[in-house]
């Protein structure tokens, strides 16, 4: 048994980040670990004003707070999720002092991209990786629509490019899919401390019988989820088959007007993730038609986990995720006429669709269930205590 120190830093607005946070400590402590959290939150900043841009960067006084839980705790790995805003890499140091070895999850595109997402003006955009400085993040005011912003984020990224934390202070880097780490490699990550571990969905949920016959998505209601697409595609459908809508975001207007005005479809609003996954286990299928290179988005591994087929965009990890013709069918990113194409093709072939049905949840118990998840996470924490000795 293993003494884990999980450190995240909360966004403002709850992500499946946090979700994924939660579920791993839950997991091991469930197994027996003696689990210690260090969290903070992005809410938070206000009361920093300036100083916040140059605590991301640096964050005196949470390097000093988890230098004096690692002398307490004593654990054997520190696992970071999320350090951006306030928890910043100096958590890094502050496990190097002690001789504790670093795990990194990359949910994001962080390390790469201003605003974690490589998506601009409603496009894929790459144009800062592998730039030792993103100076075209900051023209463009990427981070939050402020060149001020932006520059403090390429303070961060750019200051411990150029002291090598990333390539010298993390032992392992965890990529969710294996699209995902090579971005991370293109980037500058040293490729030989990138592992790939996905997601997974605890506690089980079971699968479902699709009995309600509707389509589903659930996502934040943005424009990189694809969200225009989604809707021209469901008019082109007229309903069949139906179509229910969770999630909320700015384009929730354009969404609601949608409801209104196309047959068979329905907005619901934000609803916890029990209700969403009764939702799952009634569908006939899950539309993500993302504009953006997703990270991994769990609601494919729920789908999964309830015996759904998901219909996806081919574009970034989701071709890694959605397997055409097994797990479900893949469309052209940004196409509606082709994402109706394939929902109507589900539709008339009954069986095709139920064999897809047994190989989602065969994905499932294969690579996304929780005794999986265990093995997976156990095993990333061996080899980077291996490396600090080393």
């Amino acid at each position: 048994m293993m003494r884990v120190l999980l450190a995240h830093n909360y966004y403002r607005e709850p992500g499946g980040e946090d979700q994924v946070f939660e579920s791993e400590a839950a997991l091991l402590a469930e197994r027996g670990h003696a689990v210690v959290r260090y969290v903070v939150n992005n809410r938070e900043i206000h009361r920093a004003g300036p100083v916040a841009a140059l605590q991301a960067t640096w964050n005196r006084r949470v390097s000093a707070e988890v230098g004096a839980l690692i002398e307490q705790a004593r654990p054997d790995v520190l696992h970071c999720h999320n350090f951006f805003a306030r928890l910043s890499p100096a958590v890094y140091y502050a496990a190097a002092a002690h001789g504790i070895p670093v795990v990194q999850t990359l949910h994001n595109y962080r390390l790469l991209c201003l605003n974690a997402t490589l998506f601009r003006d409603g496009r894929v955009c790459e144009d800062c990786v592998g730039r030792a400085v993103p100076w075209p993040g900051v023209l463009h005011a990427c981070y939050r629509a402020s060149r001020p912003a932006s520059a403090a984020v390429a303070l961060l990224l750019s200051a411990h490019r150029a002291v090598r934390t990333w390539a010298k202070r993390v032992h392992v880097y965890v990529a969710l899919t294996s699209f995902a780490r090579q971005k991370l490699i293109a980037g500058g990550v040293p490729a030989d401390r990138i592992v790939v571990k996905p997601n997974f969905v605890d506690p089980d949920p079971g699968p479902g019988n699709g009995r309600g016959e509707y389509a589903l998505f659930v996502g934040r209601l943005s424009a990189e989820k694809g969200i225009d697409t989604l809707l021209r595609a469901w008019r082109l459908l007229q309903g069949r088959p139906p179509l229910l809508i969770v999630g909320d975001g700015p384009l929730a207007p354009v969404v609601a007007e949608a409801a209104r005005s196309i047959v068979g479809c329905r907005w619901l609003g934000s609803r916890p993730r029990q209700e969403v996954l009764e939702l799952m286990r009634g569908a006939r299928l899950l539309v993500v038609p993302s504009r953006w290179y997703e990270g991994f988005p769990m609601v494919i591994a729920e789908a999964y986990a309830t015996g759904v087929p998901v219909v996806a965009s081919d574009l970034g990890s989701l071709g890694c995720l959605v397997h055409d013709k097994r797990t479900g069918l893949r469309f052209r990113a940004g196409d509606p006429d082709d994402l109706a194409s394939k929902v109507e093709w589900l539709d008339v072939h009954p069986e095709e669709r139920q064999d897809m049905t047994a190989a989602a949840r065969g994905e499932f118990e294969a690579n996304y269930s929780p005794d999986q998840g265990y093995r997976n996470l156990v095993a990333i924490y061996r080899l980077a205590i291996e490396r600090c000795r080393a």
